[in-house]
């Protein structure tokens, strides 16, 4: 296996816990937070990471996360304006090197972007997932 990362995931729904419990059966050193505790229930037995329950907007929500030692926060809610949020505390606030966010309005990514976020649309790959279909 290449180099460990230690990464936060913020959002622990479908895709989080799926992205948790895969980067931590790989090795990376992964903590997850929600502001719900019951979401946690979707991480594996295997789940090997930590869990923490708060908002991540909170600055002292995140730095429990101990953002200092993050290579990656992956902002991962179902909510744009939340990651967004934490986004930008995450690289404005902790200097974290890579951070990426889910976007569900397309729109809205020149805007993350101009605050140096890489995004992922899931609105945008599923179109081009279903007009490769058609095409």
């Amino acid at each position: 296996m290449s180099k460990s990362h230690y990464i936060i995931i913020v959002g622990c729904g479908r895709l989080g816990s799926m992205l948790a419990n895969r980067l931590s059966g790989q090795g990376h050193q992964v903590v997850v937070i929600d502001h719900r505790e019951a979401m946690f229930d979707k991480l594996s037995h295997e789940f090997s990471g930590f869990r923490i329950i708060g908002d991540a907007i909170e600055v002292s929500v995140l730095r429990q996360a101990r953002p200092e030692l993050a290579d990656y926060l992956l902002a991962i809610t179902t909510q744009d304006n939340t990651n967004l949020m934490v986004a930008q505390i995450a690289k404005r606030i902790f200097g974290i090197p890579k951070v990426v966010a889910r976007v569900y309005d397309p729109e809205r990514e020149q805007l993350y972007r101009e605050f140096g976020i890489d995004t992922i649309s899931p609105t945008k790959l599923s179109a081009q997932a279903f007009l490769g279909f058609i095409e």
